[in-house]
């Protein structure tokens, strides 16, 4: 008998019940009917774990059972899929909890108080808990696993066993669940996950993990429910202050529901269906950093499918006039939106989706970027080979713009542009409206602040004086082309006085001045 649950051990338990769930996965795809009916529970678990699996395949063969429980957890989070694999996430997050400050491995009683410790965990990560759901049948797990004793084998064969009963009661719980005649799927791969880790530590392994094809005492085949509820689900990475966090769930609350937000340590996984997914994201823009953001339609309907038109094309973000024919000029299809604002996603992705078999979206901004990458990835579900080059500003679009080539392969189309964009250092000029504390200085309503790459460079009264001094500090590291983009209110003769600046202290770079017309920033640099 196997009674330890060490570092190798935890491994073992890992990708078991990697292989588990992807051997039963379809099972448990065709028991999903809630919170929504869109059959791929058991996908986003199996996914999840092997996630896990693979971080832990990164680990030193001697890296101890604390770093191990540790990196179980991490990977779990940074690869969760669906909202069970963000709640699974959560669960191996609570068992390190518990078990990384242990100086040997876990007995029974401390495996059980870590699975307790989990199922609280989860359960708070969850916004609106209901039951009948892998929240129960979890806590009821942990129960039964207290019950079993100090032996490790007999507390993990107990809490699987109790899992197993609770997840037969969850027909009863939950109505949907009942009219549809199944258990709850969430639960039931949860079963497989505890199934695998008492297999690996009793050394007594099944033929096949069971998965109950339909409710005990109903005679008809499960009955997929017509999908309500929000349009969309929305995912992604976050990297923010835990402080930020509770403001985050509220605001995201109003939104939509299955909301579920999971991790620590300034490091979040996020999960809520909506509909509207720009909102969503938004939310996580005025907490923190989203990244790795998937948004998935949850019902399919005669009005999602598109048939795009052949060919390749690049979309660009923009909200100043001149700045879009700038970009249709250079061959690029424009999307508008209004100053100081993201396009709405849905706008983004018809576009995206009428646009091409292969298309390369340029966004003008930080905020765009995540949302472009939000509406390609709706879009790949169309069938298109969609890239968003990452620009964060409009003159890193035009440059990678300059170099697109409808000839060269996609793949190379798009990493040419990426170069492009990445070989442009961005600057601006802005008129401050308030007092504040820069990086430089203080700053009052009125002052003309030069910003290179985003941050603050140097602050004047003059909007020539300090285009200037930042057009002479980018170039002090080199560059062979200067862009100037020149705003609505930029005042008179201001392109031409650079021009002259730039010929006279500069004297082998290149000038391109263009009219953009926009209206917060008089002018615009790229430096190449």
């Amino acid at each position: 008998m196997g009674e330890v649950l060490d570092g190798p051990a935890v491994r073992r338990w890992c990708r078991l019940a990697a292989d588990a769930l992807g051997r039963t996965r379809g099972e448990i795809d065709a028991l999903n009917v809630f919170p929504v009916p869109d059959g791929d529970t058991g996908t986003n678990l199996h996914l999840t774990v092997v996630a896990a699996a693979d971080a832990l395949d990164g680990l030193p063969a001697a890296a101890g059972p604390a770093e191990t429980w540790r990196e179980l957890a991490r990977g779990a989070l940074l690869g969760a899929r669906g909202n069970s694999g963000v709640i699974l996430s959560q669960v191996f997050r609570g068992l390190a909890d518990v078990l990384c400050p242990l100086a040997a491995p876990p007995d029974g009683a401390a495996f059980a108080g870590a699975l307790g410790h989990a199922s609280e965990l989860a359960r708070g990560a969850v916004e609106h808990p209901v039951e009948g759901t892998i929240l129960s049948v979890l806590a009821e797990a942990a129960e039964a696993g207290a019950a079993g004793g100090a032996e490790l084998s007999t507390a993990c064969r107990c809490a699987a066993d109790g899992a197993r009963r609770a997840l037969r009661r969850t027909t009863g719980q939950l109505d949907v669940l009942a009219r549809s005649g199944v258990v709850d799927a969430g639960a039931a791969g949860l079963c497989v996950v505890l199934d695998a880790l008492a297999a690996v530590v009793t050394e007594e392994y099944p033929e096949h993990y069971e998965v109950p094809a339909r409710a005990a005492g109903t005679a008809s085949e499960p009955r997929r429910p017509a999908p309500q509820g929000p349009g969309y689900e929305v995912m992604y990475l976050l990297d923010a202050p835990d402080g930020a966090v509770h403001d985050l769930r509220g605001r995201l609350d109003g939104l939509g529901d299955s909301l579920v937000v999971v991790g620590g340590d300034g490091l979040w996984n996020v999960h809520v269906h909506v509909d509207d997914a720009g909102a969503a994201i938004e939310a996580g823009m005025a907490a923190g950093r989203p990244h790795r953001i998937r948004v998935n339609y949850l019902r399919a309907g005669p009005e999602e499918p598109h048939a795009p038109h052949t060919g390749r094309a690049v979309i660009a973000v923009t909200a100043a006039g001149g700045l879009a024919a700038l970009f249709e000029e250079g061959g690029a299809r424009v999307v508008r939106r209004e100053p100081g604002a993201v396009p709405p996603l849905a706008v983004l992705a018809e576009a995206i989706l009428a646009a091409g078999d292969e298309v390369a979206v340029l966004p003008d901004g930080p905020e765009v970027l995540a949302l472009a990458e939000a509406a390609a990835e709706r879009a790949r579900d169309g069938g298109a080979r969609i890239a968003v080059v990452p620009a964060k500003a409009s003159v890193q679009g035009l440059a990678a713009l300059a170099v697109h080539d409808p000839l060269r392969r996609f793949g190379e189309d798009v990493i040419e542009m990426t170069r492009a964009a990445g070989a442009t250092r961005p600057g601006r000029l802005e008129v401050a409206a308030q007092e504040a504390v820069t990086s430089v200085g203080l700053c009052r309503p009125g002052d003309v602040l030069g910003l290179i790459e985003g941050d603050v460079a140097t602050i004047g009264a003059d909007v020539a004086e300090v285009a200037r001094a930042v057009l002479d500090r980018m170039l002090s590291g080199g560059g062979e082309l200067v862009t100037l983009i020149v705003g609505a209110r930029a005042p008179d003769g201001l392109a031409g006085a650079l021009a002259e600046h730039l010929c006279r202290e500069h004297p082998d770079v290149e000038v391109g001045v263009y009219a953009g017309g926009q209206e917060r920033h008089p002018l615009l640099i790229g430096v190449e």
